[in-house]
């Protein structure tokens, strides 16, 4: 099982802070392709620019995923 979290404008798009998934897809780009297959509004709000965190630290689309993994999913962040 792995734990997803979305913050910022994802977690306001996606009408949830997070949620368990039983099954451990292999790498983030997997995870990202089987949450936008969930369709509306899930496709919309990943295919923009998001980043991803796995257990805190960033990650790109080929870092595996793992059994007990955090995986955090946030908008770039901009200042000024």
């Amino acid at each position: 099982m792995i734990e997803l979290l979305y913050f910022a404008r994802l977690r306001e798009t996606l009408g949830t802070a997070g949620e368990k998934l039983e099954a451990t897809p292999a790498t983030v780009a997997d995870l990202v392709a089987e949450l936008k297959g969930r369709g509306e509004p899930w496709s919309e709000a990943l295919s923009g620019k998001v980043l991803v965190a796995v257990n805190q630290e960033m990650a790109l689309p080929d870092t595996p995923l793992s059994d007990g993994d955090e995986v955090g999913f946030f908008p770039p962040v901009t200042g000024g």
